[in-house]
C-alpha cells in the first residue's frame, strides 16, 4: 500500500452524494475511486469482480441493505474493509454492522476530513467509528455479543431478505418474480418462509417490521 493508492468503492443509491464523496476522496494523493455502486446487488458483485482496498457502504440502498450485502461480501471475501457511512446513529443498527463484519461506521454529516481519515484508516486495517455514535455503540457491540445470530432477521436465507424488502416496497409477487429471474410459486415459497420465521400474519406486519427494522424507509 505505501507506493500505491488505496483502491475505493463507493455504494450509495444517491448519485448526488456518490459525487460529493468521490470529488472528497479523490482530492486525496493516496486515493482512487475505482468505481461506484447504486444498490446492495451492485455493491456485492463490483466487489467481487474490482476487490478494491476499502468498500464505502451505504445502509439504506435498493434491492439489498448495505448490512446484507456487508454480511454476504464478508462471507465470500473475509479480509475486505468495509467502512458504513449512513445517516442513522441508532446504536442497534451500528451494532448490527458491526456483527456482520463492517470494519468502520461513520455519519454522513461528518467533515469531509473525517471522512478521509476514517477511509484511510480502515484500509491500514484500523477500525473506525464516529465520535457521535463511539460511546453508546460500545456498550450496546458489547453487550449484544452473546445474542449474535439469535434474532428472527437472522433466520432469514439472503434470498429471503431480498424478497422481504421488495414485499415490504410494494412489489407484487410477479414483479418480484421477473426482478429475481424466479417463478411465481417460488417467491410465494419463500414468501411463507419467511412470514413463518419472522412470525408474521400479513403485509402490514411486513410492512411494519421492515420500517421498524430499517431495511425500508417509510
Amino acid at each position: 500500500m505505501m507506493n500505491s493508492k488505496l483502491r475505493v468503492l463507493v455504494c450509495d443509491d444517491h448519485s448526488l452524494f456518490r459525487e460529493g464523496v468521490k470529488s472528497i476522496l479523490m482530492a486525496q494523493p493516496d486515493i482512487e475511486v475505482i468505481g461506484e455502486a447504486f444498490d446492495g446487488l451492485q455493491a456485492v458483485e463490483m466487489t467481487k469482480t474490482l476487490r478494491p482496498d476499502v468498500v464505502l457502504m451505504d445502509i439504506s440502498m435498493p434491492l439489498l441493505k448495505g448490512f446484507d450485502a456487508t454480511r454476504r461480501i464478508r462471507r465470500m471475501l473475509p479480509d475486505m474493509k468495509i467502512l458504513v457511512l449512513t445517516i442513522h446513529d441508532d446504536e442497534d443498527l451500528v451494532a448490527r454492522c458491526l456483527m456482520e463484519g463492517a470494519a468502520g461506521y461513520i455519519l454522513k454529516d461528518a467533515p469531509p476530513s473525517q471522512l478521509v481519515y476514517a477511509t484511510q484508516a480502515v484500509g491500514r486495517g484500523e477500525r473506525y467509528l464516529s465520535p457521535r455514535v463511539l460511546g453508546s455503540v460500545v456498550n450496546a457491540y458489547k453487550g449484544n455479543t452473546e445474542r449474535a445470530g439469535q434474532t428472527k432477521y437472522d433466520l432469514l436465507s439472503d434470498r429471503e431478505r431480498e424478497i422481504l424488502v421488495l414485499l415490504a416496497g410494494g412489489d407484487a409477487l410477479k414483479e418480484i418474480a421477473q426482478r429475481l429471474n424466479l417463478s411465481v410459486k417460488t417467491v410465494d415459497a419463500h414468501k411463507a418462509n419467511l412470514m413463518r420465521k419472522l412470525e408474521l400474519h400479513d403485509r402490514s406486519e411486513l410492512i411494519r417490521y421492515a420500517i421498524r427494522n430499517k431495511l425500508v424507509e417509510p
